[in-house]
């Protein structure tokens, strides 16, 4: 099985990656096929169909790797094998064979920063100084005083360094102090990790969304970060609560030798026929500046997953603006991948105290802005974030910064199929998340059939998108921006689609852009003519095509 058997024709289309529409799968949560409570890759499988009827073009899954799982997956002992958890090698292959079927791809979730403590990588190196992987992670001699060799600090709080009494030195962790941090500065570490890359693209996978892709590289000079101006702190990288907020990251991470390190990922992604990459950059300050450098030219990264719309600052219609308007200055030869919600974030229904109404228009948004889009499980539910209690809780990062900071588990609870069931037909045993009651409510199969549910209007929405290529793939040109209504135009290969969106509660009037526009019938949502003109009723979005 390669990228090469989805779909038919002579070749396959190396760009289908832009303007595609990408459903994130976190696999635990997804559905459980064998009753132990978690989800697995044969319930991916059996869910497949769900996929292929909402339209999405790929299919991000969260890893699936061997794993002691303090982190979820994102701790991984062994790159190149599936959690007995989750299911066999055989079971990834019927995966990706099922999805090709349905015309999906197939994106997986590599970890490249740090591996697991339990990985054999790390056991050896910990062993002493003079193994042949001693240098295969970042260790470091105390200060005179016994002290970590630098201020660097953990996102998951307290120094970044942990003592290992078996080596006399410290280790790096930017995360847990189980997810040591691999020495990226030592060419093996890079040729095992390609390596890594050849097996999953060897198995059939589509692309790679990479976790923590700046976090690659380290200052090998150990220098300490300077302070971060109060004014400049932000909450978009970690809680506002956590100290790590507190400094200018100059030095742990996004340095200059990553740049090198992408162009060889990309040499042997480009090996293979039709491959995506979409880096996650975890970088508060620079982080548009950082997503240019590695999507610029065609050597780097395919596209760059930034966290402008993952914070809590509220999506305004000055802001959209502001962020997309920014991009195209900062990145004019990149292309972005845009998401309001994801795994790591509280779902962004309950972020930004959105109604059902407002579920859909910003749906519509961010269906019809300049980029590739991400949609988390259960978005297109309109899931709000669950409430689970600390004896309930999961996720360390929560355990650790309880109750300001209630951890990422509100966002994880499993995806509720049915609603006659206390375990939303996720599960026949006891989850290992709680099933939120009030989940049960927007179940698949009580909003399946029910045309104007929020599924069906994200299948329409999505439909819509695909049918259209100037909102696939164009140019934005933003005409309105506020405060109730935002609007702008998309433009590809000279057809045009004006696209505007009514934020408020009341009806508001519609200014058309020059030239002649015909309303999109195919839209779903309406829109009333009055003796005064074109208006917009509320929460309501108005797509038009220029006449040719």
């Amino acid at each position: 099985m390669t990228s090469t058997d989805l779909g038919s024709g002579p070749a396959p289309d190396q760009d289908w990656w832009r303007g595609a529409v990408v459903y994130q799968v976190y696999p635990r949560s997804f559905q459980d096929s064998n009753g132990d409570g978690i989800g697995d890759l044969s319930g991916i499988i059996h869910r497949m169909e769900y996929l292929r009827t909402l339209g999405v073009d790929a299919i991000w899954i969260s890893p699936f790797f061997r794993s002691p799982m303090r982190d979820f997956g994102y701790d991984v002992s062994d790159y190149r094998d599936v959690d007995p958890m989750f299911g066999t090698l055989g079971d990834f292959d019927a995966l990706v064979h099922r999805a090709h079927e349905c015309g999906i791809r197939v994106i997986i979730d590599l970890v490249l920063s740090h591996t697991s403590s339990d990985h054999p990588w790390f056991k050896e190196s910990r062993s002493g100084r003079d193994n042949s992987k001693s240098d295969w992670y970042v260790w470091a001699d105390p200060k005179p005083d016994g002290t970590p060799p630098n201020n660097w600090l953990s996102i998951f709080g307290g120094s970044a360094w942990e003592w290992d009494g078996e080596r006399m030195q410290y280790y790096l962790h930017n995360f847990l102090t189980e997810q040591p941090d691999l020495n990226f500065h030592n060419e093996d570490v890079q040729q095992q990790l390609l390596d890594v890359f050849r097996y999953w693209l060897d198995r059939g996978v589509d692309g790679f969304r990479l976790d923590t892709v700046n976090f690659y590289f380290h200052d090998q000079k150990l220098r300490d970060n300077p302070p971060l101006p109060p004014e400049l702190q932000n909450d978009s990288t970690a809680p506002s609560i956590n100290p790590y907020n507190f400094q200018d990251h100059l030095h742990d991470k996004t340095q200059p030798e990553n740049l090198e390190f992408l162009r060889k990922l990309r040499a042997v992604m480009d090996e293979y026929p039709a491959i995506t990459s979409v880096g996650e950059v975890g970088e508060s300050q620079r982080g548009m500046q950082v997503q240019a450098e590695y999507t610029k030219g065609h050597d780097h990264l395919h596209m760059c997953y930034g966290f402008d719309f993952l914070s809590n600052a509220f999506p305004t219609p000055a802001r959209i603006a502001e962020v997309l308007e920014r991009f195209d200055v900062e990145a004019p030869d990149s292309w972005a991948c845009w998401a309001f919600s994801n795994h790591d974030v509280v779902r962004h229904a309950s972020r930004w105290n959105l109604g059902h109404e407002l579920v859909r228009t910003y749906a519509a948004i961010l269906m019809s802005l300049r980029g590739t889009v991400c949609l988390y499980q259960g978005e297109e539910l309109g899931l709000t974030e669950a409430y689970v209690p600390f004896e309930d809780l999961q996720d360390p990062y929560g355990k650790r910064f309880w109750p300001k900071f209630k951890g990422r588990d509100g966002c994880r609870t499993p995806m509720p199929w049915v609603q006659d069931n206390a375990n939303g037909g996720f599960t026949d045993s006891k989850p290992w998340l709680p099933v939120a009651v009030e989940h049960l409510e927007r179940a698949v199969t009580r909003q399946d059939a029910d045309q104007n549910s929020t599924l069906t209007f994200y299948r329409n929405m999505i439909a819509f998108r695909n049918a259209h290529e100037p909102i696939r793939k164009g140019t934005i040109r933003f005409v309105e921006r506020g405060p109730d209504m935002l609007s702008f135009v998309r433009e590809y290969e000279g057809n045009r689609v004006f696209c505007a969106f009514n934020l408020s509660g009341k009806a508001q009037p519609l200014d058309l852009p020059e030239g002649d526009w015909m309303r999109d019938q195919g839209a779903p949502f309406t829109i009333s003519e009055t003796e005064r003109g074109m208006h917009l009723p509320p929460y309501q979005a108005y797509f038009g095509v220029a006449a040719e």
